[in-house]
């Protein structure tokens, strides 16, 4: 499980690299769940709850990103 302080410290590539490994993984973790291995349940919560994390890390920045950036209504 990854801790959210240490995903904080990742850049924005490596958030989004992150993220399509994640989802690469639990694709992975779902197959072998099918397949009844047990260990691939625990293994799947885990990735899921850390690829929300880094999702939610991504809005939080893109939300930053757009209330920085000045408007230019004319």
């Amino acid at each position: 499980m990854t801790k959210i302080a240490d995903l904080r410290e990742l850049g924005l590539p490596d958030l989004e690299r992150r993220e399509d490994e994640l989802a690469e993984e639990i694709f992975r973790l779902r197959l072998q769940h099918s397949m009844g291995q047990q260990e691939a349940a625990r293994k799947l919560t885990e990735s899921r709850r850390d690829l929300a994390r880094v999702k939610t890390l991504l809005r939080e920045q893109a939300m930053a990103a757009s209330t920085s950036a000045p408007e230019t209504n004319a």
